[in-house]
C-alpha cells in the first residue's frame, strides 16, 4: 500500500529542506519515492539542484527518487482537454467554444492543478516503476488547507449543478463527474491513518506555532487527524556563546516549551545550520541529524567576512518611494512565505503614520498574522489601530468576503428584475469554491480604489499566490464577456467592475504612485524566488521598486566560527541581491527577540527610515 506524507506549514519554515531531506533518506532505504510540490512558487529544482519541471524526473545520485513541480498553467491546459474531449463531438462547436471560454479563468487554474494533485493519491506510478511512497512538499498552511477543502466543496457544487443548470464554472457537471468520484477517493485517502501523515514544519516563535495550531484544527474538522510535527532552524547549544544567539535560543527554550504542551504530537528537532541546505550530500548529512540524532558537523571557518558596516537604509531614493508624493502611495510587500513580509509592512505601515500619514495596513495572506506583530486585534474590517495615530488595518478574509460578494451579486440581480431561474443559476454558479478568490480581489480592488488614504500597505500572500491575484483581473475581465450559456447577460456593473480593474492595474504599473518591495532574507532559495516573481510581474508591466534583506547579521555580532560563517554567506547573497534587482536595498537585522507590538515597531522605523546610513542598534 503507498504511503502519502504532506509537508505543510508556515511559509519559509523549512517544509521544501525537511521534505526533500526525507525523500533523499527513504530513497537511500530502498523504497520508491516521488516527491510532489503543490507550490505555485516551487523550490525543489534549487535544492536538488538540477531541472525538474511539469513531469516526474529522476533525481541525479539518488537512485529510487523522482520528483515533480506541477505547472499550473499546463495543468490546466491538461484539464480542460479531457474535460472538453468528450463534449467537442456531441455538441457544435460554437457551444464547446463558449464552455471552453468559461473554463479559462482562475478558477479552473486552481481546480486543474488540484486535478492533477489527487492523480498521485489514485495511481502513483511512473510506466513501470510503482511508487512505495509519495510525499507532498505543499504550498504554505492557508493555501494548503484550501486545497484539501477543495475535493468536497467541489463535490458539493457538482451536484448541485447535476440538479439545475448541469453547468460549473469548471465545465459541464456531466463531462466531470469522474473527477467527483476521483476527489471523493481522495478525501478518503487523506483521512486514512494507515497510508496517509501530515508533518508539520515549524520554527520555535509564536506565529509558526499559533499557524500549525489553526492547521490542525482545519484538518481536524476535515476528518484528518494523524500528524507529526519537525521543528526546524533550533539554534545549537554551542552558540550559547554569542550573545546575539544565545539571547534568541533563550527566546526559543519558551516556545519549545509551548510546543510541548500544545502540540503533544511525535516530533523531531533539526538545527539552524551554518549553510544553506542545497544539493543530494548535503541532503545526506542533514538526514543524518535529523533521523539518526547525529552531531552538528565541527565548524568549518567560511570566507573572511569584510566587517563592512551594517547599514539598515540606503537613503533618500529608498525613501521617495515609500513617502508619497503629490498623491497617494501603494506599497506591496511580496516575496517567499516566512522573509518577513509581515514585519516588513507594519514596520514601514507605523513609521509612516508617524510621519502623519494617513494610513491603511492590510494583508491579503490567509495566513493573516498583522495583528500578532502589531500586538492587537485585527478585524474583516477597517478600523483604527491603538496607540498609532493616522494607522488603519484591515484583514481580507477569502470566506467573509466570498458570502458578501454572493449576497451582492445576487441582491443586484433580484433588484434588477432578473428572473427566478436566472437567480438560481447564478446562485449555483456562486457556489462554486473559486467565489472566495474572485470575492478576495473584488475586496481588494475596493481598498485600492479609496481615495481615503495618503498611503496603503499590502502585506501580500506568498509569491506564487500573490501574482495569481494580481493576474486576476486581467482573466476575469475577459469572463465577464462570455457567461455561460449567456445565463448572466453583460450589464452596466461589469462595465463598472472593469473600469475599477483598469485604474487599479495602471495604479500599480505607475511607479510614482506604487511601490513593490521584494522582501527575501540573503540565501538563495528566496533570491530566486523574489527575482522569479519580479520577472513575471514585469510581463504585466510592474516593476519592482525596493528590495527588502532580512534577518541580517552584523559583523559585530559575528563571534563565533558559526556566525562568522553565516555572515560570510550573507554577504554573498547581498551582492547578488543588489546584481539581480539594480533598486534600493532596505537591510533589516537579525534581533535577539521576536519583532512583536507598536513600540518595538516604533523603534525599528526610527532606526531603518532615516535618509542617512547608520549603525545599527541591538
Amino acid at each position: 500500500m503507498t504511503q502519502f506524507l504532506f509537508f505543510s506549514g508556515k511559509g519559509g519554515v523549512g517544509k521544501t529542506s525537511m521534505a526533500c531531506t526525507t525523500a533523499v533518506r527513504y530513497a537511500d532505504e530502498g523504497q520508491r519515492i516521488l516527491i510532489v510540490t503543490t507550490d505555485p512558487a516551487s523550490n525543489l529544482a534549487d535544492v536538488f539542484e538540477q531541472p525538474i519541471g511539469h513531469q516526474i524526473t529522476p533525481i541525479e545520485g539518488v537512485p529510487n527518487l523522482w520528483a515533480m513541480e506541477i505547472d499550473a498553467d499546463k495543468a490546466t491546459e491538461e484539464y480542460k482537454d479531457r474535460a472538453l474531449a468528450p463534449l467537442r463531438a456531441a455538441f457544435p462547436l460554437q457551444m464547446v467554444a463558449v464552455m471552453e471560454e468559461q473554463m479559462s479563468g482562475p478558477c479552473t487554474a486552481e481546480v486543474a492543478a488540484f486535478d492533477r494533485f489527487t492523480d498521485f493519491l489514485e495511481a502513483p506510478t511512473n510506466g513501470d516503476i510503482s511508487f512505495d511512497i509519495v510525499i507532498f512538499d505543499t504550498a504554505p498552511t492557508g493555501h494548503t488547507l484550501r486545497l484539501i477543502e477543495l475535493p468536497a466543496e467541489w463535490s458539493r457544487s457538482i451536484e448541485e449543478a447535476e440538479h439545475g443548470s448541469g453547468q460549473t464554472c469548471i465545465g459541464p457537471a456531466a463531462a466531470i463527474q469522474d473527477a467527483k468520484h476521483k476527489y471523493e477517493r481522495a478525501v478518503a485517502t487523506m483521512r486514512s491513518p494507515q497510508q496517509t501523515r501530515f508533518i508539520f514544519v515549524l520554527q520555535p516563535e509564536a506565529t509558526s506555532i499559533k499557524e500549525t495550531l489553526r492547521a490542525i484544527d482545519e484538518l481536524q474538522k476535515l476528518a484528518i487527524h494523524t500528524h507529526e510535527l519537525i521543528i526546524n532552524g533550533v539554534i545549537p547549544t554551542a552558540e550559547s556563546a554569542n550573545l546575539l544567539f544565545a539571547q534568541r535560543r533563550t527566546m526559543q527554550q519558551t516556545y519549545l516549551a509551548q510546543i510541548e504542551r500544545e502540540l503533544p504530537l511525535p516530533a523531531r528537532q533539526m538545527y539552524l545550520l551554518e549553510r544553506e541546505i542545497k544539493g543530494t550530500e548535503r541532503l545526506r548529512e542533514v538526514a543524518k541529524i535529523l533521523f539518526d540524532g547525529a552531531n552538528l558537523p565541527a565548524h568549518v571557518e567560511g570566507a573572511a567576512i569584510s566587517g563592512m558596516v551594517f547599514t539598515p537604509f540606503v537613503g533618500e531614493e529608498a525613501l521617495a518611494r515609500l513617502i508619497p508624493n503629490g498623491q497617494r502611495r501603494t506599497v506591496f510587500f511580496a516575496g517567499k512565505g516566512g522573509v518577513g513580509k509581515t514585519v516588513a509592512s507594519c514596520v514601514t505601515a507605523v513609521w509612516l503614520a508617524h510621519q502623519g500619514y494617513k494610513t491603511l495596513l492590510l494583508t491579503t495572506d490567509p495566513a493573516a498574522h498583522i495583528g500578532d506583530v502589531l500586538g492587537v486585534p485585527v478585524g474583516d474590517t477597517i478600523a483604527p489601530v491603538k496607540g498609532v495615530a493616522n494607522l488603519w488595518a484591515t484583514k481580507i478574509d477569502p470566506k467573509a468576503a466570498g458570502d458578501t460578494y454572493k449576497r451582492r451579486v445576487l441582491n443586484d440581480a433580484r433588484e434588477r428584475g432578473r428572473p427566478e431561474s436566472a437567480l438560481k443559476m447564478m446562485e449555483e454558479e456562486l457556489n462554486s469554491p473559486c467565489t472566495e478568490e474572485i470575492a478576495a480581489f473584488d475586496l481588494f480592488i475596493d481598498y485600492a480604489s479609496q481615495a481615503d488614504w495618503e498611503v496603503v500597505v499590502f502585506d501580500t500572500a506568498p509569491t506564487g499566490h500573490t501574482l495569481r491575484m494580481l493576474e486576476l483581473p486581467v482573466e476575469w475581465s475577459k469572463q465577464l464577456d462570455v457567461k455561460v450559456f449567456a445565463s448572466v447577460d453583460t450589464v452596466a456593473a461589469d462595465d463598472v467592475a472593469k473600469q475599477h480593474f483598469a485604474q487599479v492595474i495602471d495604479m500599480m504599473r505607475d511607479p510614482t504612485q506604487s511601490t513593490f518591495a521584494f522582501v527575501m532574507y540573503p540565501e538563495s532559495t528566496p533570491i530566486i524566488e523574489a527575482y522569479r516573481a519580479a520577472e513575471e510581474l514585469r510581463t504585466l508591466g510592474i516593476e519592482p521598486g525596493l528590495a527588502v534583506a532580512n534577518f541580517v547579521l552584523d559583523p559585530k555580532d559575528c563571534t563565533t566560527p558559526f556566525t562568522r560563517t553565516r555572515r560570510a554567506m550573507q554577504e554573498k547573497y547581498l551582492a547578488e541581491i543588489t546584481e539581480r534587482f539594480h533598486v534600493p536595498m532596505i537591510q533589516l537585522p537579525l534581533l535577539p527577540h521576536e519583532v512583536k507590538g507598536i513600540d518595538i515597531l516604533t523603534t525599528m522605523g526610527e532606526q531603518l527610515y532615516r535618509d542617512e546610513p547608520v549603525l545599527a542598534e541591538a
